[in-house]
C-alpha cells in the first residue's frame, strides 16, 4: 500500500509519523524495549500531544532478531497468528548515550539514539538499515491506521519470495498484495502467499502477520523495501545467513520444516483431468495404456467428478460410474499404484453433508447466525469451519472411510475464497483467517494422514497456502495456460514459492487450461519430470501422451524411466530438504549466490545440490542456458563443458540441458519401472570431474529415508581413492569420461588411476 505522493507529499487522508530518537531503554533479561518519540524533545512540552512509539527487539533464534512495534498497545489481540518456534534468549547488549548494540550470533543491530537509526549487519559487513522514516505509524482516512516498515535497497540488491508468484522472479519495482486469491497462474495474484522476501545480500524478512501484508519492493520508494499491516502493531523477523540457504533454513526453523514425502510420490502422477468423462473403464484404459507402452506410473489421481455434480463435497463415489469403488481401488492398487482424490472444504448445499453440518455448526455464519453460502463454484455452497474442533474430527470422519476404501492420498484443491463477513467458531478475526484458513485445512487433512497411514506416507496435493504450509507437502503450481508463455511464468511462481520455504513443487504437465501442442506437451514433461513431483493432468482434454503423438509417448517413458533411476539421488536430497529446509528445485543464486549473473535467472534451476536444468521454452528446440563456472558434464551424453558462460544449442525432445556439475558423486539406481525399490541394490556411482586434492562424498538413503551408507572419492594427482560401506550388495563406479569398474561384493577400498 502507498501512502505517499512522490518525495515530498503525503496522500491525502494520511498521517505518517516516525520516530526521531530513542528517549529510553528499558532492558529485559531476554529483551529490549525501546521508547520513541514521534518529535524531537527540546524541553519537557515537547512530551505532550503526539504520539510514542514501543519497540521491542528479541532473539529468537541465534542470528535472528524479532522487531515489534506498537503504537497504541491496548487493542484487543485477534487470532489466529503463525505458529513461530523459537524461544527468547539471553541477550547481549552495549549500550552508550549515543547508540545501542544488540547481537544475536553473527547479526548485529545498532541503534543511533540521537537521530533514530536502525542498522542491521553481519560478519561481512551492513546488510541493510532503516532510517527515520523506517518505521511509522499511519493515521489514514475513516479512522484507519497502518503500521509500516522500511529497510533500504542496497545498489544491485535483489529480492524474491514472497510466495507463489508468476509476476517476475526478481520482486524489485513490484507492489505485492499478500492476500490468497484464485486468479490462475497469469495475474499478479497467487494462490499461496507468504509474508517472506529473501535479498540477495544474504538476509529474509518475514512479517509476522496473518492477515494482509502490503509490500512495496522498490517501488513506492525505488530505494525501499517496504511492508505495511493495518492496525497499531507491527512485528516481523530479521534473518541473517550470510548465505542464501542459510537465510532460507532458518526462516523454517521458525515456521517449521518441509516433512519428507513417501518415495513413491515422486513417480509419475496420472489425472482423469476436471471436466472430461470418465468411469472405472475410463480410468483402466489410461492405466493399461501406460502400462502397455512402457510409461512406469506410481500414481492414479481422481479428479473431481468421482463426486456426483452439485454436491461437490460429498466424499461419496458416485455409483453411476463407479458402482463398486472398494474393489476398483482394489484393482488399481493389485497393479502397483497410489490412488489420489481430489477434495475441497466446500459443501454444496445438495450434498448429503450439508444439512449435517449446517445443524452442528460445523460450517462458517454470518453474524445473524445463518450459514454463510454463495454460488461461486458450487451451488448454495457453505464452507467448512476449520476452528471447531469438532468440525475437524467429522471432515476427518468422512475422509478416513475414503482411506479404509484404499485411498491413498488426497487433492487439497481451493481454500483461497474464503470470505471475511463471517463468524469463526472459536472467534477467530475473519480478516486474518483468510489466508490462515488454508494452514489450517492443509493440516487437518494432512493429520488425518499421517495418524492413518504414518508418518512417512503422508502427503497432499495442495494447491493454496500460508506461511508454515511446507510443513504439509506437496504444492503444485495451480491453473495455468498450455503455452511456453504459461510454462516460464509456472517455473518462475515455483522459484518464488521454494524461494519462500517450500521444499517441493509440482505443476500441470502440458498445462491445465485448453490443450498444448505436442511440441509444448513434449518440451513440458521433459520439465515435469525435473521437478520434484511429476503429474498429468488437464481441465477438458485428457492428458495421456498418445493423445499427442507418438514420439509423445516416447518422451514421457523416457523422463519418467530417469527419473526413476535418479530416485538415490532425489531422495537423498529430499531427506536434507526436510531437515534443513532447503529446497530440491531451487533457484540458481540460491546455490550460487557470489555469482552475479545467477541472480536473475529464472528460466532454469538447480534440482538438488549437484543437477542443473533448463527446460526449452520454444518450438525451435533452442535451450538458451547460463553455466557457473566449472566444469559441467551433459547427464545423458557425457559431454563436458566448460562454465562461466551462456550457452546456445539445440536439442532434441529426448534431452535438454541437464547438467552434471563438478566434484560431484552422482548415484544412478538400477530400477527404472519405480520410484520406491532398494536404492543401495546394484547402484552405480557416477563421479565427475573431482578437483585436485578434493575430498567428496555421497551419502545413500534408502526409501523411507533413513541413511543406509555412503560413498567418497578422493583425488590425487592422477589416482581417485575410493571407500565405501555400502559392501552387502553389488554396487558399480563409473568415473566419468575415463572407467567402468564393477567391484566384488564386499569390496570396501579401491585406488584407481585415471
Amino acid at each position: 500500500m502507498k501512502f505517499t505522493n512522490g518525495n515530498w507529499l503525503v496522500r491525502e487522508g494520511y498521517q505518517i509519523h516516525f520516530p526521531k530518537l530513542i528517549h529510553e531503554v528499558a532492558e529485559d533479561n531476554d529483551s529490549i524495549t525501546l521508547y520513541a518519540p514521534c518529535k524531537y524533545l527540546n524541553h519537557r512540552g515537547d512530551t505532550l500531544d503526539g504520539p510514542l512509539l514501543t519497540m521491542k527487539l528479541s532473539a529468537p533464534l541465534e542470528n535472528v532478531v524479532r522487531v515489534q512495534t506498537w503504537h497504541f498497545k491496548g487493542k484487543k489481540e485477534r487470532y489466529p497468528n503463525f505458529d513461530v518456534k523459537g524461544e527468547a534468549r539471553v541477550i547481549d547488549l552495549t549500550d552508550s548515550d549515543k547508540e545501542l548494540t544488540f547481537s544475536s550470533g553473527n547479526l548485529k543491530v545498532t541503534v543511533a539514539k540521537k537521530m533514530f537509526r536502525m542498522a542491521f549487519e553481519n560478519e561481512l559487513g551492513l546488510l541493510t538499515d532503516t532510517d527515520g522514516k523506517g518505521i511509522a505509524w499511519i493515521d489514514g482516512p475513516r479512522d484507519q491506521t497502518y503500521m509500516r516498515g522500511q529497510l533500504r535497497l542496497g545498489v544491485g540488491e535483489h529480492l524474491y519470495g514472497l510466495g507463489e508468484r508468476f509476476t517476475p522472479f526478481v520482486k524489485n519495482g513490484q507492489s505485492v498484495e499478500i492476500w490468497n486469491r484464485d486468479g490462475g497462474t497469469s495475474s499478479e495474484q497467487s494462490y499461496k502467499n507468504i509474508p517472506f522476501f529473501l535479498s540477495s545480500k544474504g538476509y529474509g524478512i518475514f512479517v509476522n502477520h496473518p492477515e494482509e501484508v502490503s509490500f512495496e519492493i522498490g517501488s513506492e520508494t525505488v530505494s525501499r523495501s517496504q511492508f505495511s499491516v493495518e492496525g497499531e502493531y507491527l512485528d516481523y523477523y530479521f534473518i541473517n545467513g550470510p548465505t542464501p540457504k542459510d537465510v532460507v533454513s532458518r526462516y523454517t526453523e521458525l515456521t517449521g520444516k518441509p516433512a519428507l514425502p513417501p518415495a513413491w510420490s515422486f513417480g509419475l502422477w496420472l489425472s482423469t483431468s476436471f471436466t472430461t468423462d470418465y468411469n472405472e473403464e475410463t480410468v483402466n484404459h489410461f492405466v493399461d495404456g501406460m502400462a502397455e507402452r512402457g510409461i512406469p506410473l506410481s500414481v492414479f489421481h481422481f479428479d473431481c467428478f468421482w463426486m456426483k455434480e452439485f454436491e461437490w463435497s460429498n466424499f461419496l463415489w458416485d455409483r453411476r460410474y463407479f458402482p463398486d469403488p472398494e474393489g476398483m481401488l482394489k484393482r488399481l492398487k493389485d497393479k502397483g499404484l497410489k490412488v489420489c482424490v481430489w477434495i475441497n472444504p466446500y459443501i454444496a448445499q445438495k450434498s448429503i453433508l450439508f444439512d449435517e453440518g449446517m445443524e452442528k455448526g460445523y460450517l462458517l455464519k454470518k453474524q445473524n447466525g445463518d450459514v454463510w453460502q454463495w454460488d461461486l463454484w458450487q451451488a448454495g455452497m457453505g464452507i467448512v469451519d476449520f476452528t471447531n474442533p469438532d468440525a475437524c474430527s467429522w471432515f476427518q470422519e468422512k475422509l478416513k472411510g475414503l482411506l479404509d476404501m484404499g485411498v491413498d492420498s488426497f487433492k487439497t484443491d481451493f481454500g483461497e475464497r474464503i470470505p471475511t463477513n463471517v463468524v469463526y467458531h472459536n472467534g477467530s478475526d475473519p480478516y486474518k483467517m483468510h489466508n490462515y484458513y488454508a494452514y489450517q485445512y492443509n493440516k487437518v487433512v494432512f493429520d488425518l494422514l499421517k495418524r492413518e497411514k504414518g508418518e512417512k506416507e503422508a502427503i497432499v496435493f495442495a494447491r493454496s497456502a500460508t506461511a508454515g504450509g511446507q510443513q504439509f507437502p506437496v504444492h503444485w503450481g495451480g491453473d495455468c495456460d498450455s503455452t511456453y508463455d504459461a510454462m516460464a511464468e509456472s517455473l518462475r511462481g515455483g522459484l518464488s514459492l521454494t524461494s519462500s520455504g517450500f521444499g517441493y513443487w509440482s505443476h500441470d504437465i502440458g498445462g491445465f487450461e485448453n490443450t498444448a501442442t505436442p511440441d509444448v506437451f513434449k518440451r513440458w514433461t521433459a520439465f515435469g519430470l525435473l521437478s520434484s513431483h511429476s503429474r498429468f493432468h488437464g481441465s477438458s482434454s485428457y492428458r495421456v501422451p498418445w493423445h499427442f503423438d507418438e514420439e509423445a509417448v516416447e518422451v514421457a517413458r523416457y523422463f519418467t524411466q530417469w527419473k526413476n533411476r535418479l530416485m538415490p539421488y532425489l531422495y537423498g536430497q529430499a531427506v536434507k530438504t526436510s531437515q534443513t529446509g532447503v529446497p530440491i528445485m531451487r533457484s540458481m543464486v540460491l546455490e550460487f549466490p557470489d555469482d552475479p549473473l545467477c541472480e536473475t535467472l529464472d528460466r532454469q534451476y538447480m534440482l538438488g545440490d549437484s543437477l542443473l536444468v533448463a527446460p526449452i521454452f520454444n518450438d525451435e528446440g533452442i535451450g538458451s542456458f547460463y553455466l557457473p563456472k566449472g566444469t559441467w558434464t551433459h547427464l545423458f551424453t557425457g559431454r563436458t563443458v566448460e562454465g562461466g558462460r551462456w550457452i546456445k544449442e539445440k536439442y532434441d525432445y529426448l534431452s535438454l540441458p541437464l547438467f552434471v556439475r563438478a566434484n560431484t558423486i552422482l548415484p544412478i539406481g538400477s530400477k527404472e519401472t519405480l520410484p520406491s525399490y532398494d536404492y543401495a541394490d546394484d547402484v552405480t556411482f557416477n563421479i565427475y570431474e573431482i578437483d585436485e586434492g578434493e575430498s567428496i562424498i555421497r551419502h545413500l538413503v534408502d526409501s523411507h529415508g533413513n541413511n543406509i551408507g555412503y560413498f567418497r572419492a578422493v583425488r590425487k594427482g592422477r589416482k581417485i581413492y575410493m571407500e565405501t560401506d555400502l559392501t552387502n550388495k553389488p554396487y558399480h563406479i563409473h568415473i566419468i569420461g575415463h572407467k567402468r569398474i564393477s567391484p566384488e561384493v564386499g569390496t570396501s577400498h579401491l585406488e584407481v588411476e585415471l
